[in-house]
């Protein structure tokens, strides 16, 4: 007889590993007081009212970046450990469609003592990606694992 382990899943969020029409990732470069940027993808915590993870997508895109994104697919999942049980990261690739800085509106740009929230974009081709330090360091090596494919999964040609 084997034993099942239940794990309850503490933190659901919805990410996009999202692409523009040059084939750049749509990153956040994360600073805080103290500590080395980061980037980040864009997106974040499930929450009660939304209809599905990608329904969660859709409106953190909108509150992050002011951004609205088109063809998402989900592509990657990431668990780790948390404090409430297991975080689960749904990750979607997805093409940008617009983008208007204005209009963020998370409540991270409220609250200065998160840290900075700054928009970059990062090539795919090259050795762009490489250098930074994206997290989750899985995200960054599943993304260079598969630049080409991600691209035409976003229906980006170049």
């Amino acid at each position: 007889m084997t034993e099942q382990l239940t794990v309850a899943v503490g933190r659901r969020a919805a990410r996009a590993i999202l692409i523009d029409d040059r084939g750049r990732l749509v990153l956040i470069k994360r600073t805080k007081p103290g500590q080395a940027p980061y980037w980040t993808a864009p997106g974040g915590g499930v929450e009660d009212a939304d209809a599905s993870v990608e329904a969660a997508l859709y409106r953190e895109l909108v509150e992050e970046l002011g951004a609205e994104a088109t063809n998402a697919s989900q592509v990657f999942l990431f668990s780790s450990p948390s404090d409430r049980g297991v975080a689960v990261q749904h990750f979607f690739v997805a093409r940008l469609a617009s983008l208007d800085e204005s209009a963020r509106s998370g409540p991270e740009f409220s609250d200065s003592s998160r840290g900075g929230y700054e928009l970059d974009r990062v090539a795919l081709r090259g050795d762009d990606l490489a250098a930074i330090d994206l997290k989750p360091t899985a995200l960054k090596e599943f993304i260079l694992a598969n630049r080409e494919a991600l691209q035409v999964e976003a229906g980006v040609v170049s």
